[in-house]
């Protein structure tokens, strides 16, 4: 069975606040986009370990045991008999971009799973299970437009379409870490209300949407900030960096023509 786990984007990013446990809780809006991996599992006839694992296009830099499809594999293993499996993942969408690769890969992994084996779980069991595999791997469940709070992990249905319009991704050689990108940032909650900004017209949210972790990533590189300048200068509606980057997205009313470094990850397409 073959399954395409999609990326998804952050359409404005509030921290709220610090949390007693040290996390921080946020606003956001998810919004499922069509860059996708490509992740197939058949019945392997050579049952003598629980599944073979193989990873091709962006090589995963962690042992098959670490992968999130694996470890989805294994949750469900420890409540139901499942075959032995080969499992393939094809990988499209870039590491360390706040794309939510990784995240959409495990919850793709469990409906796979749960298709291909006839578990019959329901969609409330299976972002339960997605739960156990990260905060955002619910989302990827329904892979619907939604509000997001608490660490990322309480969602909301939002009537939000962006049929038609091109998406541009641009992804510098920049890992930036969690660290990076909260530092100096000042848990602060916006007197603005996301629900209602996101229900604006596209060409307004440049006035009200802002990604927080742009703050202290765009001071440690600044050639993450000439990204968006560049996307806006290319004729974007809207430009923002996603989650805590360092991917910067662009959304166009026509195909835009981009021109970047070869080093940088850049891909485009219409959302349909």
């Amino acid at each position: 069975m073959l399954c395409f786990p999609n990326a998804k984007i952050n359409i404005g990013l509030n921290i709220v606040e610090k949390r007693p446990d040290g996390y921080h809780n946020l606003e956001t809006v998810f919004y499922p986009i069509p860059l996708c991996d490509a992740l197939e599992a058949v019945v392997s006839k050579d049952d003598s370990q629980p599944y073979h694992w193989d990873n091709s296009g962006i090589q995963v830099d962690a042992p098959g045991e670490e992968n999130i499809c694996i470890k989805a594999f294994e949750l469900l293993a420890q409540d139901y008999e499942l075959p032995t499996l080969n499992i393939h993942l094809l990988k499209k969408i870039p590491f360390g971009a706040g794309l939510g690769g990784g995240s959409a890969d495990g919850a793709f992994m469990l409906k796979l799973i749960n298709d291909m084996c006839e578990l019959n779980l329901s969609s409330d069991k299976l972002k339960s299970l997605a739960a156990k595999l990260g905060a955002d791997c619910p989302f990827f469940i329904d892979n619907k437009a939604c509000f997001a709070a608490g660490i990322g992990d309480q969602f909301e249905s939002l009537d939000l379409n962006l049929k038609g319009y091109h998406i541009a991704l641009v992804k510098p050689p920049i890992h930036v870490s969690t660290p990076v990108a909260y530092a100096g940032i000042k848990p602060t909650k916006s007197n603005r209300n996301l629900k209602e900004d996101i229900l604006l017209p596209i060409e307004q949210w440049k006035e009200v949407i802002k990604n927080d972790f742009e703050t202290s990533v765009f001071k440690k590189y600044p050639s993450i900030k000439m990204i968006k300048e560049n996307l806006y200068s290319s004729g974007a509606n809207y430009a923002a960096m996603s989650g805590s980057g360092s991917t910067v997205f662009g959304l166009f009313k026509e195909a835009p023509k981009l021109k970047f470094n070869d080093d940088h990850f850049v891909w485009s397409k219409e959302i349909k």
